[in-house]
C-alpha cells in the first residue's frame, strides 16, 4: 500500500529532522499536535475562501508532522499505546478539516452541490473504514484488506485539489471523490465479511 511505502522513503529523508528535534528538546507529541493544527487552519481557512491551491500547499507542509513524531518517539524509545492512540484520533481530526473544508467551498461559492456531497460521503465513509478497522482489531480480529486507507484518500484528494486550484476542471476533483468514496464503500464491506469469516471460523 501507499502508506507502507512512502513512510519508508519519507522515514530516510526526515530522520535527520527528527534528530535536530529531538536535540533541541521538542517532544513527539508536540510535533503531532503543531501538525494537526497546521493541517486544520490551512483546510478550514483556505478552502472555504476558494484558494484550493494555497490550501493544498499549507497543509502539505505540516502534514509531514504524521512521519515525523512518530519517528522521533522511535529514536527516543519513547513509542507507546499513547503517541498511537493520539496520532490516530488526531489524523480523524485533520480529515474532518480537509473533506470538511472542500464541502463548505463547494457547497457555497464553488457552487458545486455534487463535489460537496462527495467530500461529506468520502469524510464519513473514511471514519468508517478506520473505525471497522479499529474495532475488529480490539475484538482480536484482523481486518487489514481493503484499496481505501487513509493515506491513498488524502493524497488522492490533495493533489487534485491543488491542480483545480490551477485551473484543472472541478469535474476531475468530482470524480476523484467519487472513486474514494466508492473504494472506502467497497473496504467497509471487504472488513466486515473478513471479519465476520473470522467469526465464523472461532464458532
Amino acid at each position: 500500500m501507499l502508506n507502507r511505502h512512502a513512510r519508508e522513503t519519507f522515514s530516510r529523508v526526515f530522520t535527520p529532522l527528527a534528530r535536530l528535534l529531538l536535540r533541541l528538546h521538542v517532544s513527539p507529541d508536540a510535533v503531532t499536535l503543531a501538525g494537526t493544527l497546521g493541517v486544520s487552519l490551512g483546510a478550514v481557512i483556505l478552502f472555504p475562501l476558494g484558494q484550493l491551491f494555497w490550501g493544498v500547499v499549507v497543509i502539505t507542509a505540516f502534514v509531514f508532522s504524521d512521519v515525523i513524531d512518530g519517528l522521533m518517539a522511535r529514536l527516543s524509545q519513547r513509542a507507546g499505546t499513547w503517541g498511537g492512540f493520539l496520532d490516530s484520533t488526531l489524523d480523524r481530526v485533520q480529515d474532518a478539516a480537509v473533506f470538511g473544508g472542500l464541502a463548505f467551498w463547494f457547497f457555497g461559492g464553488g457552487q458545486s452541490f455534487v463535489t460537496g456531497a462527495l467530500a461529506v460521503a468520502c469524510l464519513a465513509l473514511g471514519n468508517i473504514v478506520s473505525y471497522a478497522r479499529a474495532k475488529a482489531e480490539s475484538l482480536g480480529y484482523a481486518a487489514n484488506v481493503g484499496i481505501a486507507e487513509r493515506a491513498e484518500r488524502l493524497v488522492s484528494t490533495l493533489v487534485v485539489a491543488g491542480l483545480v486550484g490551477l485551473g484543472l476542471p472541478v469535474a476531475f476533483l468530482t470524480w476523484t471523490l467519487g472513486l474514494l468514496a466508492a473504494a472506502s464503500a467497497v473496504t467497509v464491506v471487504q472488513r466486515v465479511l473478513a471479519v465476520h469469516r473470522q467469526a465464523g471460523r472461532r464458532g
